[in-house]
């Protein structure tokens, strides 16, 4: 009799222990619970703790409440100018309504489908509109916002907070390239050219500009020299016409001395020959006569 009270104990404890195992369940800080009654969404738990639930009826299903990173594969968007980009992108969110969240994606794996085709569409939709140029600038930072803004707003429809958007990089596909590259040489070598060409014009520009203005200066001075000459020479005829009225034998005398030292000056000049003639005619008295016997014929 006692080992069937026992038996009967046991079985009621291990049911107690099913029942009570099926009824209550914890919460923690980092998530929160929707409960399913046969399938169907009854209730939203979202306060950290020890909960209840009816056993066998009432399923539990967890959603994590912190910010949430999904890479996005990598889209091949075109441009406004027909230009082909391949955009690696990522996105962060946070589940605010796991009831709508449940409804619309059931998980965090639907919902990642849904977010590959949401940036998908915002990343054709807003670079379509814009140049490569323009997306090779800072403005591209005010397209990421656009999109991000937009898929804020498209996410309340999934339950999801929508955090942040952006792009981790940006490449031509691998078959244009090389095009791209070269078309964007050709354009530099052409700007090159360009820019060669007129500093090479603008040089030939200068150049002539400074000549000119060289040549001017060069016949002012000229012009400024033979002026000063002229007054110069006027001004020595002058002093000379003056000396020689005043005293035409020591003018003379000064003259014949200054031939001498002009025409025999120098380390290396040597005169060979007879000081005779008008030349050394002050060799001989101080009135330039030359002594008796060494004039020439014809003085």
């Amino acid at each position: 009799m006692k080992q069937v009270t026992l038996a009967i104990l046991g079985i009621i404890i291990v049911v107690a222990g099913v029942v009570l195992s099926g009824t209550l369940f914890t919460v923690n800080q980092r998530e929160q619970a929707l409960i399913l009654l046969v399938g169907e969404p009854k209730r939203v738990i979202s306060e950290p703790g020890l909960k209840v639930k009816v056993p066998f009826f009432e399923d539990v299903v967890r959603f994590d409440k912190r910010i949430l990173d999904y890479d996005a594969r990598a889209a091949e968007v075109p441009t406004q100018d027909q230009k082909q980009l391949v955009v690696d992108s990522f996105a962060r969110y946070r589940i605010i309504d796991p009831l709508m969240f449940f409804q619309t994606v059931t998980n965090e794996r639907g919902m990642e489908i849904r977010l590959d085709r949401l940036i998908n569409s915002n990343l054709r939709s807003v670079f379509g509109n814009a140049t490569l140029a323009t997306l090779m600038t800072q403005q591209r930072a005010r397209l990421m916002r656009e999109i991000a803004n937009r898929m804020k707003e498209q996410g309340k429809k999934f339950g999801i907070e929508v955090i942040d958007v952006r792009i981790k990089r940006v490449d031509l596909p691998s078959e244009n390239s090389q095009a791209i590259f070269r078309r964007m040489q050709t354009q530099r070598e052409q700007e090159a050219r360009k820019i060669r060409a007129e500093g090479e014009k603008e040089s030939k520009t200068i150049r002539a500009t400074a000549d000119k203005e060289a040549t001017i200066v060069r016949a002012e001075a000229r012009k400024t020299s033979e002026i000063l000459r002229g007054e110069g020479e006027q001004e020595a005829q002058r002093t000379y016409n003056n000396a020689y009225g005043q005293d035409r034998e020591f003018f003379d005398f000064l003259v014949s001395m200054n031939a001498l030292r002009d025409g025999l000056g120098g380390d290396s000049t040597s005169f060979i020959g007879a000081p005779t003639g008008d030349f050394f005619r002050f060799f001989g008295d101080e009135q330039g006569n030359m002594k008796a016997g060494s004039k020439t014929s014809g003085k």
